[in-house]
């Protein structure tokens, strides 16, 4: 008899099984594939390892403007690729390492929910005090004619690319089609993105989506407002904004219009587990339906990111020994790894109004750092802009684009998680020069 029997290996699960691990719980670990889940193995990991490999040539090309000179630059896919490969495995044997050191028993197969306390792989059948479903997801293929051909891909396929394609349209403009996107355009491939809505990123502030999207058009052509109807050989035809017909031709495809959820062939049903296509119903506890039943992660749909499912094995885990805590979801930051990089947190300008808020708000260019400038040049896109409650001054949202801003945001949530105002933010000293700065600045500009 175990006391935690999780099913799914990646950020919600692992995670989750450490911390109950290193707290004495004997726990069970079952996942069909590889330990990290999609995030580690075809996700997060590999693109932000590529994407690196993209910085570092940029860096390259633009090192003489610096004064270092290297000549020739040349990208050579295969050696980034291994470089990929070394970093998974390296992190897949991390986990294995943490797992062992927590005394966490790792199964590998097909899991099948039986229901409360019992998980059955292969012929084997585990029972535990709870049990937490942490199956995620996998890319959503819609149906769209000529979707099954070799040359459209998934994330997983362009993971795995051999040769660099010489033009590529990306279905979707989301976070995997415009990281993708930013990856191959940086090498001179011709990019095209088409998104049915009229932005890219639907969840970014509007005005911050904008300026990201002149940015990234030095490199890649959007189609905004445009549906793709048929993938007919290497002719993608779809209808654009205004109703007409049209086709781009590329020797590439890749399907980025969202993820599907793991919730068929698992038993969920047969269990009597509350969920649809949206998710597995779960309270502020991560508690489902059943009693001693969690869901985590991805497959509640309440937030697909790989550290919304950490935080929810947490919040899970301190359920199951009797402490209260509970996920807030609107401070939890999100980030896009592309170039330049976009990260945000809390409610954007427009969610700001129509929850009712009389909106105050300001943004600077990433330019008054100095650090930023010295680093990255006069001509770099950078910007940050700042949300508030005009009333009460509380923060309500910081968003920002610019080199680095993936690793500034954990600030921002730290001011929204602890409700500051923006006068107790400018009381927060930062470091100089650091890019960071720009932050407390753009707090100043705040009328």
């Amino acid at each position: 008899m175990y006391d935690i029997i999780i099913i799914g290996a990646g950020p919600g699960g692992y995670v989750m099984a450490e911390r109950a691990g290193h707290l004495g719980k004997k726990v069970l670990l079952i996942e069909k594939a590889h330990l990290g889940g999609v995030c580690l193995n075809h996700g997060c990991i590999p693109t932000k390892t590529l994407l690196n490999s993209a910085k570092h040539y940029l860096h390259a090309k633009e090192a003489s403007s610096f004064g270092v000179n290297v000549g020739e630059v040349t990208f050579d896919l295969g050696k980034a690729m291994s470089w990929k490969d070394d970093v998974i495995k390296t992190l897949r044997a991390g986990i294995a390492y943490m797992m062992k050191k927590n005394k966490v028993e790792v199964v590998q197969g097909e899991a099948t929910f039986l229901g409360t306390g019992k998980v059955q792989v292969g012929d084997t059948v585990y029972e535990g005090e709870a049990v937490v479903l942490a199956t995620g997801s996998v890319p959503l293929i819609p149906p769209i004619p000529g979707a099954d051909q070799e040359h459209v891909y998934t994330n997983r396929e362009a993971l795995t690319a051999t040769k660099m394609p010489e033009s590529l349209v990306v279905i979707g403009g989301g976070v995997i089609g415009i990281e993708f996107a930013s990856f191959f355009s940086s090498f001179g491939v011709k990019v095209d993105v088409i998104e049915m809505m009229d932005e890219i990123i639907p969840f970014m502030d509007k005005g911050m989506a904008k300026e990201f999207r002149k940015a990234l058009k030095k490199t890649v052509k959007f189609h905004l407002g445009c549906r793709v109807e048929l993938i007919d050989g290497h002719d993608v035809q779809y209808t654009d904004e205004k109703g007409e017909k049209r086709s781009i031709n590329a020797d590439v495809v890749l399907m980025a219009v969202g993820r599907k959820l793991n919730l068929t062939g698992m038993g969920f049903e047969e269990a009597g587990l509350d969920f649809d296509n949206s998710g597995i119903k779960v309270d502020e506890q991560m508690r489902t339906n059943l009693p001693n039943v969690y869901a985590i992660g991805d497959v509640t749909g309440k937030s697909l990111l790989a550290h919304s499912a950490s935080r929810m094995g947490e919040v899970a885990l301190n359920t199951i020994c009797g402490k209260s805590d509970r996920v807030r979801y609107n401070t939890i930051p999100w980030a896009i790894y592309s170039i330049p990089e976009c990260a945000g947190c809390g409610l954007t300008e427009e969610q700001a109004k129509e929850q009712g808020h009389n909106v105050k708000t300001a943004s600077l260019p990433m330019t008054v750092s100095g650090r930023f400038l010295a680093e990255n040049g006069k001509r770099a896109p950078g910007l940050v802009k700042v949300i508030a409650d005009a009333d009460s001054d509380i923060l309500l949202g910081v968003h920002m684009m610019g080199a680095g801003c993936s690793e500034m945001i954990f600030g921002a949530a730290i001011m929204l998680e602890t409700e500051l105002r923006i006068k107790e933010c400018k009381e927060i000293v930062f470091p100089h020069p650091t890019v960071g700065e720009v932050m407390r600045d753009t707090m100043f500009a705040v009328k």
